[in-house]
């Protein structure tokens, strides 16, 4: 519940939050709507006012939270124009991923620093906390200040779990097969580059530091498209892309 503030026992949601429940969901008193604070939280309200830019709601009940994925997936995309980078964040958060760390690599074209690369991470938080909503996740992806290749790499190369970086030239391993072929990992670290890829002393560092590298088959995609299809590809076969959350949990512990 982002710019709530209590009230007389009555809790009072202002600012685009509000403008959200009233202008676009077109909401008025007596309606019901449902509540997330940033912890994941959930509750169901009941609209008791609206006037002067503040929607007034009345807590009735707490909500369980839906079930985390047996999947802690973290996505390291190298940064793409404003216009794709927002649609990734928004279709990646709605698949579930965990946590986004945006990097420049050699070949990344657009480069932030400082104040343009700060606002540019609150708009992408943001958009991740709408993605929450829509979604109905616990809670919203967390987005990482930018860095660079180099770093991280090196903030990773002690990291557990499955890690992928993706790699056009890579022509014996695709991702789907070797999720298939390995027991689930509790964590998934994947890598994306640029529109014009990794260069092969990327890729070296990257595999010093740990990682796999594997395709997505024959098909040329953009780095937006081949971030949210690696997501899904992950939930589908570790995650909880699916009706039973658990299954992916239920076969690691039956191999």
């Amino acid at each position: 519940m982002e710019k709530v503030k209590e009230k007389d026992g009555r809790f009072v949601i202002q600012g685009s939050e509000a403008r959200h429940i009233s202008k676009v969901l077109r909401m008025r008193r007596g309606d019901r709507i449902i509540l997330m604070d940033g912890e994941g939280a959930r509750f169901e309200a009941v609209i008791d006012s609206l006037e002067r830019g503040e929607v007034c709601v009345v807590i009735t009940k707490s909500l369980p939270g839906p079930s985390a994925s047996p999947v802690e997936i973290t996505l390291c995309q190298s940064m793409l124009r404003s216009g794709p980078m927002d649609y990734l964040i928004e279709k990646t958060s709605e698949l579930g991923v965990y946590r986004i760390i945006p990097f420049s690599s050699e070949r990344t074209v657009v480069r932030l620093e400082g104040d343009r690369a700060e606002k540019r991470r609150r708009r992408w938080q943001e958009i991740a906390r709408s993605a929450a909503k829509q979604s109905g996740r616990k809670k919203p992806a967390g987005i990482s200040s930018t860095v660079s290749f180099h770093d991280l790499m090196d903030t990773q190369r002690q990291e557990e779990g499955m890690k992928i970086i993706l790699w056009e030239e890579e022509e014996v391993k695709d991702l789907k097969h070797l999720l298939r072929s390995l027991k689930p990992a509790e964590t998934f670290l994947g890598v994306i580059g640029p529109e014009g890829g990794f260069s092969k002393k990327e890729i070296g560092i990257a595999r010093e530091a740990g990682f796999m590298t594997a395709s997505l088959g024959n098909r040329t995609l953009r780095a937006e498209t081949a971030a949210i299809t690696l997501v899904a590809i992950v939930q589908y076969e570790w995650g909880d892309l699916g009706v039973y959350p658990n299954i992916a949990k239920n076969l690691a512990q039956k191999r």
